[in-house]
């Protein structure tokens, strides 16, 4: 049997310590369902800019922020434009809060921290 190679997206996501627990709790594999006040969930295409969020806005609202780096399949990541959300490089994906279940049955691998502010 041989085994399909999928292609994979490189996507970064700054989170606040209460987001990074309930991915914790949903075994690094999983983003956690959307509040009511959040109709969107926006992953971010370059790490620089997931730093800046999690370094400058987190720290500030949360008394700590994260950077999470996941895999996504690329196929499947083709239906959501990529949003400019402000300079050359403020790049987002704009995946709405009911579609999330599906955005994580198509991440490969798992959710890995990469940095930590406080």
């Amino acid at each position: 049997m041989t085994r399909q190679h999928r292609d994979t997206t490189t996507l970064w996501r700054p989170t606040g310590p209460r987001e990074l627990e309930l991915v914790r709790e949903l075994e690094w594999r999983a983003w956690p369902p959307r509040l009511p006040e959040q109709p969107i969930f926006y992953p971010v295409l370059n790490e620089d800019y997931a730093v800046r969020i999690a370094r400058d806005w987190n720290v500030k609202h949360d008394g700590a922020g994260h950077v999470t780096r996941f895999e996504v399949d690329t196929e499947f990541l083709r239906r959501y434009p990529v949003q400019r959300a402000g300079g050359r490089t403020i790049l987002e994906l704009w995946v709405p809060a009911e579609e999330l279940a599906e955005f994580n049955a198509h991440i490969v691998g798992e959710i890995q921290l990469v940095h930590t502010f406080s």
